[in-house]
């Protein structure tokens, strides 16, 4: 089958087999055309290659987030991108919210305890529909995007 485009392929017609070979052009070095089966496409892709995956709005099946539980003040830290802080405090409480987290920073934020949560701006900007800086009671929870570098939205169950 030389030659042929491979706009001009017919589509796979059912799953393939793991060991199926899918050919591959290597361009780094000298240009050579290597095998490549569906199980090493399979492992790859399992090691994070699908972090732009667009799963057309489908729930992904074993999905849960890592809660990162706190009993007093805190600052958030980049690690805690896509995490669930939990702060557990029968007193007042502040979440820190620095600069450097970088654009697309997300994490939940959930008030276990009793202590109202204020969220403290550390050189960024923290913005909320009704200039809300609280969480509004025990078991509330806000969401806090960056949309940009060290500017945040602060979304949900918020006070004044």
């Amino acid at each position: 089958m030389a030659n042929i485009k491979v706009s001009a392929l017919s589509a796979l017609g059912t799953t393939p087999a793991a060991d199926d070979v899918v050919p591959i052009t290597d361009v780094s070095g000298t240009p050579t055309t290597k095998k490549v089966t569906v199980a090493n496409l399979v492992s790859a892709t399992s090691a994070g290659a699908l972090s732009s995956y667009d799963f057309s709005g489908n729930a992904i099946l074993g999905f849960d987030a890592t809660l990162n539980d706190q009993t007093d003040s805190y600052t958030l830290v980049a690690g805690d991108a896509g995490k669930v802080v939990v702060l557990n405090k029968a007193s007042a409480v502040n979440l820190t919210v620095p600069s450097g987290l970088g654009a697309g920073f997300t994490c939940s934020v959930i008030q276990k305890g009793a202590g109202q949560i204020t969220f403290v701006a550390s050189s960024t900007t923290i913005n909320n529909r009704q200039s809300h800086t609280k969480i509004a009671g025990q078991h509330g929870v806000a969401t806090l995007i960056a949309t940009a570098s060290d500017v945040f939205v602060l979304a949900g169950d918020t006070a004044s």
